[in-house]
């Protein structure tokens, strides 16, 4: 009797390889060394709604301004991190963002990569939004390229790493070492090759971050707050010298993943992707050749 209740209480429990990815079996992240904030940032914007203590940023929005970080260099490559916990409840509306862009450089004809947390509503996960935008793709008429996820833990509850592998033949979104996404080179008008500085930020976005805009930022549920640490920022600068070879997320010096780290990427496409622009018929792939075949 006992045996039968023990493997019944084994069937009722979920397997842990349905709900957490497999091991990718290797940590960029470990490879690359953490900076404090003022090493490698400044504040952007919104300095009043900004504090550091011991190395960990919090910025926030509230109904009079959100904030928002630059580096204080660009990079043509590297590997881009930070260590990212958002805040629980009614968020709707309000993006916390860690991307890389140019957009001061090349104002309306700028390149950017995203990572975007997207506000929710009670009881609903948060959205992890990857995107890529080309050659002003991100202005005037928007050509993006989005693939968004549901996470496989709770992002308020603790502090999670995120990342960004940028390297002159592809760009590979990371979370927790866990591989989500890769996207390659296939052509140059379809791949940012200009030097971007990194940022985050914290902004309303109500017209649509959450489920297209149907819930916006509610500021009776003020301050919205976010909070940054371990910093990570290492590769080619702008000013490098031509020979500085571009950062790997993978033990191949040439970049890529491994078999491993492809298998783990696959599972978290399979079980927690929640949208992909190349499957999306409504868009016009023609304007995503990398869509094709």
């Amino acid at each position: 009797m006992a045996l039968f209740l023990f493997a019944i209480l084994i069937l009722m429990v979920p397997s842990s390889n349905a709900y957490w990815p497999p091991s990718p079996g290797y940590w960029p992240s470990s490879k690359f060394r953490s900076m404090s904030f003022y090493e490698g940032f400044r504040n952007l914007w919104g300095p009043q709604h900004q504090s550091l203590d011991q190395n960990a940023l919090t910025i926030w929005l509230d109904r009079t301004s959100g904030s928002g970080f630059k580096s204080v260099k660009p990079f043509r490559s590297g590997y881009f991190g930070a260590s990212i916990k958002v805040q629980p409840g009614y968020t709707a509306g309000v993006i916390t963002a860690f991307y890389l862009s140019n957009n001061e450089a090349h104002p309306g004809f700028h390149d950017e990569v995203d990572i975007e947390f997207l506000g929710t509503t009670f009881g609903k996960p948060y959205t992890l939004q990857t995107n890529v935008y080309i050659r002003g793709s991100g202005d005037g008429r928007i050509i993006g390229r989005e693939m968004k996820f549901h996470l496989w833990f709770d992002p308020t509850q603790d502090f999670h790493h995120y990342a960004i592998l940028w390297s002159p033949k592809e760009i590979i979104f990371l979370v927790d070492d866990v591989p989500i996404r890769r996207y390659p080179r296939k052509s140059s008008a379809t791949f940012p090759l200009r030097p971007m500085w990194l940022y985050g930020s914290i902004w309303d976005a109500s017209s649509w971050a959450t489920e297209d805009g149907k819930y916006k930022a509610d500021y009776k549920y003020q301050p919205f707050v976010a909070k940054y640490s371990k910093f990570k920022a290492s590769g080619c600068s702008a000013y490098a010298p031509r020979w500085c070879h571009p950062v790997s997320a993978s033990p191949y010096r040439s970049g890529g993943l491994t078999r491993q780290q492809y298998r783990t990427m696959r599972w978290v496409q399979r079980y927690l992707m929640v949208y992909n622009y190349c499957q999306d018929p409504k868009r016009d792939h023609s304007l995503t050749p990398e869509c094709w075949g």
